[in-house]
């Protein structure tokens, strides 16, 4: 609310206290109208020095007491025209700070998280920082200085003893509301749990539309959603229903205390110390107090519901960063892309070692495949490669240069990552694929994506490169997504790349279009497979066997094969089950009956 990076701001502040002060004293002055034109029209004769006695006349007075309400309307009006930007400054300032904190927070952290309930946590925090700025500034400092006039003002006409039952009620009132408010912010809290689980579970459903579909667990979906939202409704009721009893209070209080001033006022004008005005004044000064009186109970529930709405998104911010850049950290320089694993050991948790031991090196413009069967640690290692967790034991260098010793935004600069799962924004093709280099030009772009072999179906699609691709891309196939992923790459020409079992989830004749794709990428660069299809690997310059995190073989194709070991037995089970899917198509292709072939093939029993 006051940045000290934004004196445009800071001038906005100031001109705002400054409208704000006057909009209060306009607002004492406009009683006292009203008790002039009251006394004007019961015949009392006014005195007012500060008035022309043209202006005096029961009209004109009636004129200045709508003219004076106009003047405050103004001031009130260009104050929180002023503030307005300060507070969305304020508002946009912290929700840019908490995404970015957000991006900086492990994978780890994001691997357990619920997107619905983050999003929707960021969201009402968001909004709960709006609601404390606008009401802190612009109402609770204008509410104590109104009453402070007030006070004088009443001190100074009517004496101590209405200032006396004006600041019990006060305190009755403030009082009343903050005990309320309290108690109904656990209230406030249930709700926002509910909503944030109904969210999440609505989220994630229409994230797995198919695998709903496929189950045929809609009615369970919807029972879950329901369920969450009961939760909510019962919560929300206690809200509004509590909010009732709290405005009932409130008005009981302040109703009480203006009885015993107007009593005050009304015995006075029959014993002839006040008159007619004195009484309407009293009432509007009264009616007029009401207004921030009323604020301060609603200002203390904003600012109260506003904290519990952002306490969680508080909680995010929070929460450390797994890994930072070390103080004074250098730029990662990278001449040839040579990589090393040096006795390397890693665990996700204290009693689940993950790598053991690991021990390898990745020569310049080499490839190097990491084989192993599931859960050996194989995508671990592209990974640590990208930093996204810090190893206990151990070097990972490249070129020399420990990876805990550089800024990870200059590491991932220099590496490129086609995945197993392709997941694509929600955009057009070619932001997907310069989401590679964000720079590019548009023929940078249709270059990429030629070299990647998915320039020709681009051309076919009717709207081309400004195709939406859908949610998470689900409006490609899978070789099209990996296409894509495979564009981007080339695009932002790294030194080194990782291929994370890049064909894994393809059909084979898809794997081998991919596949070639790859080849072109890889060329010149040093390369990381990390694969179950072997045959994926035979062209490898080395070929590295994982078993529970150790290094159990290392060599080529044809050096593992003739050893006889793991890599063999994995490599004659893959051949196998190869041939099977082989013979399956070719009987089904020669069967024009479609006969259940009811023979054993391998241990499988095809049909």
């Amino acid at each position: 609310m006051w940045p000290s990076d934004r004196p445009d701001l800071k001038l906005r502040v100031l001109w705002a206290a400054v409208f704000l002060v006057l909009a209060k004293l306009v607002t004492a002055i406009v009683p006292f109208f009203f008790k002039f034109a009251t006394d004007a029209l019961n015949g009392v004769s006014q005195d007012i020095p500060w008035l022309p006695i043209a202006l005096t006349t029961p009209i004109m007075l009636v004129v200045g007491f709508n003219v004076v309400r106009i003047i405050m309307t103004g001031f009130n009006q260009l104050r929180d025209a002023l503030f307005a930007r300060v507070g969305q400054h304020a508002v946009r300032q912290l929700a840019h700070r908490t995404f970015v904190h957000m991006h900086k927070l492990s994978l780890r952290f994001h691997l357990a998280r619920r997107t619905g309930g983050l999003s929707r946590i960021i969201e009402r925090g968001t909004k709960g920082i709006e609601v404390i700025v606008r009401f802190t500034i612009l109402n609770t400092l204008p509410t104590l200085l109104e009453f402070a006039l007030y006070a004088g003002i009443f001190a100074y006409y009517f004496g101590w003893s209405y200032v006396a039952v004006i600041a019990a009620t006060v305190w009755a009132y403030s009082y009343f509301t903050i005990k309320a408010s309290d108690w109904r912010i656990q209230i406030r809290r249930d709700m926002n749990n509910s909503d944030t689980d109904a969210n999440s579970k609505a989220i994630d459903s229409l994230l797995n539309f198919e695998t709903v579909k496929y189950f045929g667990n809609e009615r369970m979906e919807a029972e879950r959603f329901d369920a969450s939202m009961a939760k909510y409704e019962k919560a929300a009721t206690k809200t509004w229903t509590s909010l009732g009893w709290l405005n009932f209070g409130q008005t009981l209080i302040f109703s009480a205390g203006m009885l015993a001033c107007m009593v005050m006022s009304a015995l006075a004008v029959q014993r002839g110390e006040q008159t007619i005005g004195d009484f309407v004044l009293i009432n509007m000064f009264l009616m007029q107090l009401s207004v921030p009186l009323n604020f301060i109970g609603f200002v203390y529930r904003e600012i109260r519901q506003g904290l519990t709405d952002i306490e969680a998104m508080f909680d995010l911010l929070s929460v450390e960063a797994e890994v930072e850049d070390k103080p004074g950290a250098n730029e990662l320089v990278v001449e040839k892309g040579a990589i090393r694993f040096d006795n390397v050991d890693f665990r996700y948790d204290s009693d689940r070692p993950i790598l053991k031991g690991v021990s390898f090196d990745v020569p310049a413009g080499k490839t190097v495949a990491i084989v192993g069967p599931s859960g050996a640690g194989k995508s671990t290692i592209s990974r640590l490669l990208y930093r996204f967790y810090d190893i206990q034991n151990g070097s990972i260098t490249i070129d020399g240069q420990d990876l805990r010793e550089v800024k990870q935004e200059s590491l991932r600069a220099v590496i490129g990552m086609v995945p197993q799962d392709t997941v694509l924004f929600n955009d057009t093709i070619a932001y997907n694929v310069r989401y590679g280099r964000t720079s590019a030009t548009d023929e940078e772009v249709h270059k990429a994506a030629e070299r990647a072999q998915i320039g020709e179906f681009i051309a076919r699609l009717p709207k081309g490169y400004d195709t939406q691709v859908g949610e998470r891309g689900l409006k490609l196939s899978g070789g099209e997504k990996q296409r894509v992923a495979i564009a981007r790459t080339l695009l932002k020409a790294p030194p080194i790349l990782i291929l994370d079992e890049a064909t894994s989830a393809l059909d084979t004749q898809t794997e081998q279009e991919i596949k070639s794709a790859l080849d072109i990428v890889s060329q010149n660069r040093t390369t990381v497979v990390i694969a179950h299809r072997l045959s994926t690997v035979i062209d490898a310059d080395e070929i590295i066997v994982l078993e529970a995190g150790e290094i159990a073989e290392r060599g080529t194709h044809g050096v593992l094969l003739k050893k006889d070991g793991l890599y063999a037995a994995m490599w004659n089970r893959q051949l196998e089950a190869s041939e099977a899917e082989k013979r399956l198509r070719e009987a089904h292709e020669n069967d024009d009956l479609g006969v259940v072939i009811k023979r054993p093939v391998h241990g499988l029993t095809p049909t």
